[in-house]
């Protein structure tokens, strides 16, 4: 495992080598939320599984295995969390076609407030990068940086249960959870990734909740 200023050194690499490209996918994500938040549809369903299905395949090929191949200091990690973000972005291609999934926000109730929440958050990862104290080409965006990305994907796809796909959510249950506190916050001072830590606890308890019910899609 690499030290925090290797990690750092390797994110502020990466930031300044895919500039302004993290700017784009972060502006894009906000709009389809937006595009979620107020008219949902058959349309936009099919427009945020395309910006996600790029998004993962971008984490999953130019961070983990091109740009920022040194991240898990050897190059099996680098494959291996590669391969997890490869995989979510085929699921999301097939689902496009296969139109299991549908988003929609909560209609009311504590899961709404807990949504709307929750993706306001997401959006905040860069703000409290700042506030951290991080360089601008430091910052962890949405889209083009795994861990807000999952932040996010796996927030999505919470407002598609029951019918969500398993293998998707599963997946990135095992990236947002435990290495939050176990290696990115307490080995690379990530604070900000407590984000994603939240949001895989709040998914994981709603995919229980279903599962446990018998509610949950094939």
């Amino acid at each position: 495992m690499i030290s925090a200023e290797e990690w750092w050194s390797i994110i502020r690499a990466y930031g300044l080598k895919i500039w302004p490209a993290q700017i784009v996918f972060y502006i894009v994500a906000m709009l389809l939320i937006g595009w979620l938040l107020f008219k949902p549809g058959h349309i936009q369903n099919l427009f945020t599984k395309l910006y996600l299905s790029i998004a993962f395949a971008w984490n999953g090929i130019v961070f983990f295995l091109i740009l920022a191949k040194d991240i898990t200091g050897d190059s099996y990690g680098n494959y291996f969390f590669g391969s997890i973000f490869i995989i979510v972005s085929m699921l999301f291609v097939v689902d496009l076609f296969r139109n299991k999934m549908r988003f929609f926000l909560p209609a009311g109730g504590w899961r709404m407030y807990a949504t709307l929440a929750l993706m306001i958050l997401v959006f905040c990862y860069p703000l409290f990068g700042i506030t951290f104290g991080h360089r601008l080409e430091s910052l962890i965006i949405p889209g083009t940086f795994p861990c807000p990305t999952t932040a996010l994907g796996l927030l999505v796809l919470t407002t598609a249960l029951p019918r969500v796909d398993k293998i998707a959510y599963i997946l990135l249950l095992f990236w947002a959870i435990p290495f939050p506190p176990f290696i990115q916050i307490p080995k690379y001072g990530v604070y900000e990734d407590a984000i994603m830590f939240t949001i895989g606890v709040y998914s994981l308890i709603l995919l229980l909740r279903y599962w446990k019910t018998g509610d949950l899609g094939g």
